[in-house]
């Protein structure tokens, strides 16, 4: 078994990507697309409907042509259509060569149009069901988006003139960094932006699973989804094979407030776990709130495996439970929304570009009973050419959710609130700002993508509001703010940046990787001096790094192998002269694999010829036995190096052709050029030795 981290990601909005391969297949795990890049591109100009009340900008973007001010502004930001950052070496792997895909979660999925377009790509695709429309709607939204550069900057053709390294050059130390990454070797993992039927292309070819359905591949692999509680449809992986049965742990979350749970039991009891969940990384050292945390905690593992549940049961409520994620990520919200209340208050407006559906499903909620709290009428906006259809298919998912929500659905009631606000008429949805119907009400609290804040309607929102100091700007940890907010200087609306948990706690690693008891596992090389994996566990741990290949040691010796009773009442065994403990037999059938089984079943009948020889040929008995057949030759004697396998021997055959036969120790080689010949010898040496 190998795997390759492609990538490590940057976080929620960038997962991790691997390649693994596993019992002769390969599997791509993840196809993300890092588009906190996009934010060395400068936002195209605003639209007509917004330009009359929008204040002067400063930005030159309009006069791209004149070549002063243009190197200027590529010192700053690049002026030209944006192109999109896949996995760093994701494209020098032939897509032919990948058997699998799986893919874990909304945003590990944004760059697998690339690779269903390729020629030669025919893997197979699984996802969850909610993770394949949720990242449908994504990468369609995405796409319309991407149209207004189109109709700024006309079509690509080629690769366009920023990529030069004349152009590079020009660029500012943090913009190049972002496009050639710190060692310089990622500008070939730039893509020009897919189409919106390559989207639905890639999507028919997405086999949809629901919650622990089983799913075989090719009658060998046993694919699983289980949910990791980091969003709506989000889940690990389990991968069973006949010699090893692997977990992918990816960004998961044991408190989260609306998507189902972390179902770590699922996960027990594997011969590996590849531990994928970056994001807490950099994050423990400052963390106060877990200053009273176990950073180790110890589980006996010579305690016996039928009396284990308790113990896990134990260490589960005392070391994951506790100091519950949710409360944590609650308060954010409370925070936000207190602040989003304040700045209406003062007559100004709030934008909310947040991408975490979890978090925007909070705050839909939330917001409007901060309002209501504060006798304020105030209109909430979603904006977004998708966003009806988002919003619609969050009340239709329950088997993703968590409990709570899921008793509402048996209750008869939403599992949402945004229906009854829509009725209510204090929440609107719109698919762009130049929706007809959109009538502005200021002060607003306005939804709006894109978080990048190059794409979409919050460039435009931005560049309205950005001049008032009583407005909100609400943005997601993992973006380069200064960079970001970049071409909206001067800016003197407030901006307010929270970081969510997107992933487990490293004071939790430990306790988990404990009770789910692997053979092996595979952590992240990065995360080694953050976390001490005490030396009482009872698993081998190995570290990999990104773009490096790690070949795991094997887990299993044998396969298990079922033969028909007819085939198994004729085996003939014979002991093996030089080992007492080892019998061998012949078997003729037909070798078939399914569901993970190895079977043998009556076949065509074999040649009775022996197949498989072993033995010390006697070099004087083979030149008599060849002698008999009517080959003639002679013995060269000589001297082994090795003293204990006593005398090799050479024979020189002389007709009815040249051939010449070498017995060793270990092994009898035969060179002739004329086949029948060297036939004879091969029978000659058969009748010397033992065989089946």
């Amino acid at each position: 078994m190998k795997v390759t981290c492609l990538s490590k990601g940057s976080g929620f909005h960038f997962p991790p990507c691997h390649i693994l391969d596993v019992s002769g297949f390969r599997i791509l795990l993840d196809c993300p697309l890092d588009l906190s890049a996009l934010t060395i591109f400068s936002p195209v100009s605003p639209s007509p409907k917004m330009e009359e009340e929008e204040q002067t900008y400063d930005f030159a973007v309009n006069n791209c042509l004149d070549m002063r001010k243009r190197q200027k502004i590529l010192k700053s930001l690049i002026c030209a259509q944006p192109w999109y950052k896949t996995p760093n070496n994701l494209h020098l792997w032939d897509p032919s060569s990948i058997d699998l895909v799986l893919i874990s979660s909304t945003m590990g999925m944004l760059a697998l149009p690339f690779l269903t377009q390729t020629k030669g790509f025919s893997a197979k695709i699984y996802a969850t069901e909610a993770t394949t429309r949720l990242g449908q709607l994504m990468m369609e939204d995405l796409v319309l988006m991407h149209n207004e550069f189109q109709h700024f900057y006309g079509s690509d053709s080629g690769s366009p003139q920023w990529m030069s390294w004349e152009e590079l050059e020009l660029l500012s130390p943090a913009l190049r960094q972002v496009a050639l990454g710190k060692d310089g070797t990622e500008l070939g993992g730039w893509m020009p932006l897919y189409r919106s039927t390559d989207v639905e292309d890639c999507v028919k070819k997405v086999q949809t699973l629901k919650y622990a359905e089983e799913a075989w591949y090719n009658g060998t692999l046993l694919i699983k989804a289980f949910s990791s509680g980091l969003e709506i449809g989000s889940c690990n992986w389990t991968i069973n094979s006949p010699k090893r049965n692997v977990a992918y742990i990816s960004g998961s979350k044991f408190h989260p407030v609306h998507a189902m749970e972390f179902d770590y039991h699922a996960l027990r009891g594997n011969d590996l776990i590849l531990y994928s969940d970056f994001s807490s990384e950099g994050v423990l050292t400052n963390d106060e709130h877990y200053n009273n945390f176990p950073a180790s905690t110890t589980y006996n593992s010579s305690t016996p495996r039928d009396c284990s549940t308790d113990n896990d049961d134990r260490i589960l409520k005392e070391c994951l439970l506790r100091n519950d994620e949710s409360l944590e990520e609650r308060e954010k919200v409370a925070f936000i929304c207190s602040c989003a209340v304040d700045s209406v208050k003062a007559g100004g407006s709030v934008i909310i570009p947040l991408n975490q559906l979890g978090i925007v499903l909070q705050l839909l909620e939330q917001i409007p009973v901060y309002l209501e709290s504060s006798a304020m009428k105030v209109p909430i906006y979603v904006i977004s050419s998708v966003a009806a259809e988002l919003l619609a298919f969050t009340n239709i998912i329950p088997e993703w959710l968590c409990k709570e929500r899921q008793e509402k659905l048996f209750s008869g009631e939403p599992l949402f609130s945004h229906p009854e606000l829509m009725k209510g008429e204090k929440l609107y949805v719109f698919p762009d700002v130049n929706s007809p119907e959109l009538f502005w009400q200021e002060p607003c609290i306005i939804f709006s993508p894109h978080w990048s804040l190059r794409l979409g309607p919050v460039v435009h929102l931005l560049r309205r509001w950005r001049g008032d100091e009583n407005s909100l700007l609400v943005l997601e940890d993992g973006l380069d703010t200064d960079m970001a907010l970049l071409p909206f200087k001067p800016l003197a609306m407030k901006v307010l940046q929270c970081s969510f948990l997107s992933g487990i706690r490293l004071q939790k690693t430990q306790p988990l990787l404990e009770i789910l008891r692997p053979k092996v596992v595979l952590f992240p090389e990065d995360l080694r001096e953050q976390i001490n994996i005490s030396s009482s566990h009872s698993f081998p741990v190995l570290y990999y790094a990104e773009n490096e290949t790690l070949d795991v040691p094997k887990s299993r010796g044998n396969v298990d192998l079922e033969i028909a009773s007819n085939l198994a009442t004729q085996l003939s065994w014979r002991k093996l002269d030089h080992d007492d403990d080892m019998d061998i037999a012949r078997l003729g059938g037909q070798l078939f694999i399914d569901g993970g089984k190895h079977q043998v079943l009556s076949g065509n009948k074999v040649s009775d010829k022996p197949l498989l020889h072993w033995g010390f040929p006697d070099v004087e008995k083979l030149l008599a036995a060849l002698s008999k057949m009517g080959v003639k030759g002679s013995v060269e004697e000589c001297m082994s190096d090795d003293a204990e396998s006593g005398s090799d021997g050479i024979v020189h055959i002389h007709e009815p052709s040249k051939a010449l036969i070498e017995v060793r120790a270990t092994r009898t080689v035969i060179s002739a050029r004329d086949e029948r010949l060297a036939s004879l010898i091969f029978e000659a040496i058969g009748t010397l030795t033992d065989g089946i």
